[in-house]
């Protein structure tokens, strides 16, 4: 779901909860024992194990991609429904299910192109930006 996305991966083995992992105003992880805490998802490409969280999230995504703190797309090797719900509302780039070892090597040096709307939907997890 969503539009094509181009951008710095940021790549964890952890999961993702709009409302308790991150400051939605810096744009950062913020929750102290989550992978990437500290680390900006501005602009990233995030990659990781598991969608956390319930109602909030749809209304939490839409406002971050309307004040621009957001990351380009969002990589969950599990979703569930109110994710999904989240960004349709706000039209947000997403892809469910994915299989190859994501934490592996350093999150910080990955870049990733993906393309949700194909007949069927991938990202692609390179070393450099080419």
């Amino acid at each position: 779901m969503g539009q094509k996305a181009r951008g710095q991966a940021l790549v964890a083995k952890d999961g993702f909860s709009a409302r308790y992992d991150l400051d939605r105003l810096r744009g950062v992880f913020s929750r102290p024992d989550h992978k990437l805490a500290g680390a900006s998802y501005i602009g990233r490409v995030l990659v990781l194990d598991a969608a956390k969280g319930g109602v909030a999230t749809a209304w939490m995504l839409h406002e971050m991609k309307a004040r621009g703190v957001v990351p380009a797309a969002l990589v969950l090797n599990a979703v569930n429904p109110i994710m999904v719900q989240g960004a349709a509302f706000a039209d947000f780039t997403m892809i469910s299910g994915f299989d190859f070892e994501h934490h592996a090597g350093d999150p910080e040096r990955r870049w990733s192109r993906s393309t949700p709307t194909g007949e069927r939907p991938f990202i692609r997890v390179t070393r450099s930006s080419a």
